[in-house]
């Protein structure tokens, strides 16, 4: 009697993973661009003061660059809004909060960019900054574009139309932050019913900055309070 051979028992099939979606993320270039001059200008000067400074000089700078540099990093580095087809994290100088497309409620575009839950909370938007120049020179370019297009059509003679022609963007002109938030109202349409974009509104606090700027601004008062 022969007995069958045995398989090498199959290997185990991993788990499908899970879907991945990518984030879309918006930040300030503006606001990038001058926190990286301040904390190149506050290293030069404390780098300086700690080198050459005698008594307590030294000590000052120390807690003056712990105390400055996460308030700079905070309010100019640190914004960011990240959006996927699930939720929306938004990274304020101090706090980050998220917030699943089932939670928003609205957009708020006034003075400053702010997001409302469906429990009537509002958080400001840091990342995407209201700029009235910007959207004062997108009005005057959608006014001169709409003015120069009904001159060129005045003027031109009619002509057979093309067999391929090319496609024009006929939408309005929109300063940069509008459109992020249009972009945002999108997502909002899109997912907020999905199943995977439900659950709660969390906000965590960022120890991360409030930590070493306490601590700076502790010790730099205990060094000017010292005779």
């Amino acid at each position: 009697m022969t007995t069958p051979d045995h398989q090498p028992p199959a290997p185990d099939t991993p788990s499908s993973p899970e879907p991945q979606f990518k984030d879309r993320v918006y930040r300030s270039p503006s606001g990038v661009a001058g926190g990286a001059l301040l904390l190149a200008i506050a290293a030069w000067l404390g780098i300086d003061a700690l080198v050459t400074g005698e008594g307590r000089t030294p000590w000052v700078a120390l807690a003056a660059l712990l105390l400055l540099v996460p308030l700079v990093a905070a309010f100019t580095l640190r914004p960011a809004v990240h959006a996927n087809e699930q939720r929306l994290r938004i990274r304020n100088p101090f706090r980050v909060i998220t917030l699943p497309w089932g939670t928003v409620e609205a957009f708020r575009s006034g003075y400053s960019n702010e997001v409302l839950d469906k429990a009537g909370t509002k958080y400001q938007v840091w990342a995407v900054p209201v700029s009235l120049r910007a959207r004062n020179r997108a009005a005057r370019k959608e006014a001169r574009g709409g003015t120069a297009g009904a001159r060129g059509r005045l003027a031109q003679p009619r002509q057979a139309p093309h067999p391929h022609p090319t496609p024009v963007a006929t939408g309005p002109v929109r300063a940069q932050g509008d459109q992020i938030i249009d972009e945002l109202r999108e997502l909002v349409e899109a997912h907020g019913k999905d199943p995977q974009a439900q659950g709660e509104v969390s906000v965590r606090w960022a120890y991360e900055v409030l930590a070493p700027a306490a601590a700076g601004a502790v010790l730099l008062a205990i060094l000017l309070s010292v005779a």
